[in-house]
């Protein structure tokens, strides 16, 4: 979501770079978009808010847009804490409550993490990872390992994010291929958002989940288009 920076070219991320340090006015309506467009769903993973600084009033985005799309459950995690400037975060909106939420640290230069929400049976659990991961293809796959290694023992799996990589990379060549993922079939592009060509962003599922349909959705507010899957549970 960009912390509500709303991108249509290249251009924007010079034009508009001071919006990733300071309040404006039109912030106030992405988010709003954001909310409408999350409200139908039971599960959203949210990339790129901000976790309550000067840059947005002092409100949590991720809270914020949970009371305008009336989930009761919602949580987050700052991942580049500039203090009172800007806390860079990754958030999760549920109907449902996790009995379990776990915040990582991922490898490599600080800001980035992984949180693991654990839904449902706790001897049988839906295990949902939603991570953002870095830009260079040897890091993600230092990052893309310790995940792996997180989710080893975990039978239903579904791995949400921007991970920076087409999912012929990640499920045929880094270490996700080892947690029996559903194939996909075509590529989804996502990025940028303006003229899509690059399908980076990703709802991956363990294949013991029914996975009935996968789709980008054209709701380009940020520099990159969401994902939204059905799955049976």
């Amino acid at each position: 979501m960009q912390v509500g920076i709303q991108t249509g070219g290249y251009h924007h991320y010079l034009l508009r770079s001071w919006q990733h340090l300071l309040p404006f006015r039109a912030r106030a309506h992405a988010l709003s978009s954001i909310a409408e467009l999350a409200r139908p769903f039971d599960l959203v993973a949210l990339q790129e808010a901000d976790g309550g600084s000067w840059r947005s009033g002092r409100k949590n985005q991720v809270e914020h847009i949970a009371h305008l799309a009336e989930f009761e459950h919602w949580y987050h995690q700052i991942n580049r804490n500039l203090g009172r400037i800007a806390q860079h975060a990754n958030g999760v909106l549920c109907r449902q409550k996790a009995f379990q939420v776990e915040r990582h640290p991922l490898p490599g230069l600080p800001g980035r993490g992984m949180m693991i929400l654990r839904y449902g049976d706790r001897d049988d659990p839906l295990v949902v990872a939603v991570t953002h991961l870095a830009l260079r293809k040897q890091t993600q796959f230092s990052q893309i390992r310790y995940l792996v290694d997180l989710l080893a023992d975990a039978k239903r799996v579904v791995i949400m994010g921007d991970l920076n990589q087409e999912s012929e990379w990640l499920l045929r060549q880094s270490p996700l291929r080892h947690l029996n993922l559903h194939p996909i079939a075509d590529e989804l592009p996502t990025y940028p958002s303006w003229q899509p060509a690059r399908g980076i962003d990703h709802i991956l599922v363990s294949d013991s989940i029914p996975l009935h349909r996968i789709a980008v959705i054209d709701h380009p507010l940020s520099d990159h288009l969401p994902v939204a899957a059905e799955i049976g549970v």
